[in-house]
Formats: C-alpha cells, structure tokens, sequence
C-alpha cells in the first residue's frame, strides 16, 4: 500500500473519499466530452450547420464531427490534470 505526504499509511475512509470524488469529477468530464462529441457532431449537426465557424467558412456542425470533440477533448484532458493536481493535494496524496 502507498504511503503519504509524511511516511504514513493513509486512512482507509479518506482514500475511498478521494476515489470517490475522482470518479465525479471523471464522469462529469467524460459527460462533457460525450455530450460534445456525440451530441454536437452526430444528433445536433443538422441544426448546428446553419451556422458557419467564422472566418473559415465551414460549417459549425461538420467542424464539431471532425476537429471541435477532439479539440474539447485535448481540454478536457488538462482540466482532469488540473482537477487531479488539486484534490491530490486536498488529501495529501500529492506527490510534492
């Protein structure tokens, strides 16, 4: 088992505290990511291509289906890092 900040074995409770908020935190992430991706390049690209990306030219729900969820994704990605960082640190499990 790993040990925390001061050498110590952590509590039990507070591990399962901190699992549970990582898997909030996961699937409001992933929630995001579906609704954007799924969503916004599949069931919403008819209506969304009414719309023109500006200054491009393409149209908002076809630039979604091909670059926008991967693009949402690479941020979502360093929002969970910087999510992570801080409930690392509010449990003590940080590794600074």
């Amino acid at each position: 088992m790993s040990k925390d900040r001061e050498g110590q074995q952590p509590d039990p409770e507070r591990l399962r505290e901190y699992w549970q908020e990582n898997l909030k935190w996961l699937a409001i992430l992933l929630s995001i990511w579906f609704v954007v991706s799924y969503g916004c390049g599949i069931l919403l690209v008819d209506t969304l291509n009414r719309f023109q990306l500006p200054g491009t030219g393409f149209k908002l729900g076809f630039w979604f289906a091909q670059q926008g969820s991967m693009y949402v994704f690479v941020l979502l990605i360093f929002v969970y890092v910087r999510v992570m960082n801080g409930l690392d640190r509010k449990y003590g499990v940080d590794e600074e």
